[in-house]
């Protein structure tokens, strides 16, 4: 931890303020999932009613993930951080007064708009804040916050449903997700905003045009392009195994495991090392390799589970490399694509290649029960996760390594020992940089 001494005060609360909204964001999201019995039970909804709730608030945290991007370069980092984390707060507090289902889908809806644009705007914040040697290893803690908020919300899912019947517990427990706001106080008083680079031409030009815009300029669409796709193979394998597994392992291999508290406790635990393992690694190898290293794990891992004639205690055991490999991808994305934009258009490109994936990699699952019509749901399964975390290999070896990058020009409150040199990416175009 000789790196955590070396970073500044300013570094350090801006570290924890994202884990911390990033972790609470990972507790509401998982706490509804645990909720599902008690809202059927509650309003005698169907299963498909429950799962559109979840899947309206997937859609909707995509959208905010593209707009806070926009936000965060129009009106500042942390500006955007504060309106995400109101707007996650408030809908979240106002789903636990929901009446009627129709009343919850809608309040859940907008509360994914908070829940993607906290991800995308503390993710730039952290960026432009952290140091370019440490960042990788941030970044992947921010992401581990995922597993620590997921595990909180088992925790209080078990008290909550044991002090309060069930009617009434979910409503408890929607209401402790509004926890976040206690966030604003301490960002408005602890987190600076980054400066502004306003050196190079490159970020007057971008600087000049609409964000939304700026992310096709010819300087960076190649980057936008690819990003983009990294996006997709990224969340189109961790969908087509999250929605298909479980039914593929319940219903052609009869195992049990997949229900049982152990399972989840490995998942957990698996997630948080796996993240632990990449911000580490990925400051030591670079991007680059790491993400290539961690998607072809994946994809072995996947086709193992499908392909192995293993029972329930060889398939607890295998659950584990399956979490730790696919934490280790969006450990990754979140310096990776930080650094691979100027300034300007740094948040709506950041936003785009992340939640571009979100949104198109629905198509994943969807191709994974097409292709099981005419073969095994598991060979469908392991060839569309193969070839989506083959995309991420593919895309990846077309982008340069951008470790070490220097991206924000001065530190806030000049404080020592960061670098005031502009980023690589911005003293020349990203063009340039790609060829290089």
């Amino acid at each position: 931890m000789n790196w955590y001494r070396e970073i500044s005060p300013t570094e350090k609360r801006t570290l924890w303020t994202c884990f911390g909204g990033w972790a609470l964001d990972a507790l509401d999201t998982q706490a509804f999932s645990l909720v599902i019995p008690a809202l059927i039970a509650t309003w005698g909804i169907g299963k498909g009613q429950a799962g559109l709730i979840g899947g309206a608030t997937l859609v909707a945290g995509a959208l905010g993930g593209l707009l806070a991007g926009v936000l965060s370069d129009r009106y500042g980092r942390v500006r955007a951080l504060q309106i995400t984390v109101l707007w996650f707060s408030l809908f979240t507090l106002l789903s636990a007064c929901a009446q009627n289902y129709e009343q919850l889908l809608v309040l859940k809806s907008l509360q994914g708009l908070g829940f993607g644009g906290e991800w995308t705007a503390g993710s730039v914040l952290l960026s432009e804040t952290i140091r370019a040697q440490h960042r990788g290893k941030t970044m992947g803690i921010v992401q581990s916050a995922w597993g620590f908020g997921w595990a909180a919300a088992v925790l209080l899912y078990a008290i909550v449903f044991s002090w309060a019947s069930p009617q009434w517990a979910w409503r408890v427990l929607f209401a402790l997700g509004a926890l976040p706001a206690l966030l604003l106080l301490y960002v408005r008083r602890n987190v600076p905003e980054p400066p502004r680079d306003t050196s190079s031409a490159t970020a007057r030009k971008l600087d000049a045009k609409l964000p939304v815009l700026g992310i096709f300029d010819r300087s960076v669409i190649r980057t936008t392009i690819v990003g983009g796709l990294i996006g997709l193979g990224a969340h189109g394998g961790y969908h087509a195994i999250t929605t298909w597994l479980p039914t593929y392992l319940k219903t052609e291999r009869h195992l049990s495991v997949l229900g049982t508290g152990g399972y989840l406790a490995v998942v957990i635990v698996a997630f948080i090392c796996g993240c632990f393992v990449s911000a580490w690694l990925q400051d030591r190898i670079g991007r680059r390799m790491n993400l290539i290293l961690f998607a072809l794990c994946c994809a072995v891992t996947v086709n193992l589970y499908v392909f192995l004639p293993i029972g329930d205690t060889a398939m607890l055991m295998l659950s584990f490399p399956l979490g730790f490999f696919s934490a280790g991808i969006p450990a990754t994305l979140g310096a990776l694509f930080n650094e691979l934009y100027p300034q300007g258009v740094r948040g709506t490109g950041v936003g785009f290649c992340y939640n571009f994936g979100r949104i198109v990699s629905a198509g994943f699952p969807v191709l994974v029960g097409h292709m099981g019509n005419s073969m095994p749901i598991g060979s469908a399964l392991g060839i569309d996760a193969g070839a989506a975390y083959g995309l991420v290999v593919i895309a990846a070896l077309l982008l340069p390594e951008t470790r070490g990058r220097t991206i924000a020009p001065v530190h806030a409150r000049g404080e020592p020992g960061l670098s005031s040199a502009p980023a690589p990416s911005e003293q020349k175009p990203a063009a340039q940089a790609h060829r290089a």
